[in-house]
């Protein structure tokens, strides 16, 4: 099961549940625990596809997803 959750820069990230921290891009270290959760995933594969959708729903589109629509 995998946790989907964001940062305080606003950044959707997600993590193997049980993980105690997590490390985003911006260089903050995040305890996964006091995260507020947004979504579940059973595999990677969806968790990253979440990740992808919410990033997308905040800052509109990337052009890194493209090769998904293809």
């Amino acid at each position: 099961m995998y946790l989907i959750f964001r940062c305080d820069c606003g950044r959707a990230m997600y993590s193997k549940e049980g993980v105690v921290t997590r490390k985003c891009v911006c260089g903050k270290s995040i305890r996964v625990k006091s995260r507020r959760i947004l979504k579940k995933a059973e595999d990677f594969q969806s968790a990253s596809q979440a990740v992808r959708d919410l990033q997308e729903e905040r800052y509109g589109g990337t052009g890194f997803t493209t090769a998904n629509k293809l």
